[in-house]
């Protein structure tokens, strides 16, 4: 079986591998003071919960952008799973052309989403992934990363509200009876939600004015399926974009 690992800002996602299908598959809050040993025990306690064993991870693909975690999660790999994981760097074989002015600058993470979205969905395409960011990648036709767009993350953006007003409570992102609040929550869960609607909406409509009218929209990352309920403009839903990209770039490098 292949264990992929897609370690963000915020979560870190696995997900187990048999051949092209995706089974048990988790996400972990991203904690930046953990050592090899804890992520471990949670590696071999997951597992366990899916009735496998290291024994039955035959390999390993991983995509980071928190390069502190990155070092401690191939140790991690080495020791509890004897298996040397492929980091997705800018040396390792993709299938996907970078056209970004520093290829180096691209996030992991959005070159494996890339990959997996051209070979599964074809191209041009905008890749919305809302995670700690809410990134909007875009595919041209042929399957080249151009380059996209990034935005504050849902999330980030109501820590920050939380933070930096004296009076706004913090609030669960969820959908407000209306979008005009009739109290303070409602008001901020309007503002967030439909704001951020709006933003996917907007954005959907410039790059779609630069790929032509024949772009797909793609959602992904943990807020996907929340924004995708409000709008018509995410036509795909693919919550495990990257995962399936790391299974792919992986079979590409052996």
């Amino acid at each position: 079986m292949l264990l992929c690992i897609d370690i963000g800002n915020t979560n870190i996602t696995l997900g187990l591998y048999e051949g092209a299908a995706l089974g048990p598959r988790w996400r972990l809050s991203t904690e930046h003071e953990r050592m090899p040993d804890e992520f471990g025990l949670q590696i071999i306690g997951l597992l366990d919960l899916a009735g496998k064993s290291a024994a039955d991870i035959s390999g390993v693909a991983m995509a980071s952008v928190v390069p502190p975690l990155t070092g401690r999660w191939i140790e991690t790999c080495r020791t509890y799973l004897k298996s040397n994981p492929l980091v997705i760097d800018a040396g390792v074989r993709t299938g996907v052309k970078i056209r970004y002015e520093d290829p180096r600058a691209v996030g992991a993470d959005r070159i494996v989403d890339a990959a997996a979205a051209f070979r599964l969905y074809g191209g041009p395409a905008c890749i919305v992934d809302f995670g700690t960011a809410t990134t909007f990648d875009a595919l041209s036709a042929e399957g080249e990363y151009l380059g996209g767009a990034i935005a504050p993350g849902i999330g980030v953006a109501a820590q920050a509200l939380f933070q930096r007003t004296a009076k706004l409570p913090r609030v669960d992102i969820s959908r407000p009876p209306a979008a005009i609040g009739r109290n303070t929550v409602h008001a901020i869960q309007s503002g967030l939600l439909f704001g951020y609607v709006g933003l996917v909406e907007g954005m959907v409509t410039r790059f779609r004015r630069e790929l032509g009218p024949e772009m797909k929209v793609i959602g992904t990352g943990g807020e996907a399926d929340l924004i995708a309920r409000e709008t018509t403009v995410i036509e795909i839903l693919a919550p495990w974009l990257t995962l399936d990209g790391l299974r792919m770039i992986y079979e590409m490098n052996q």
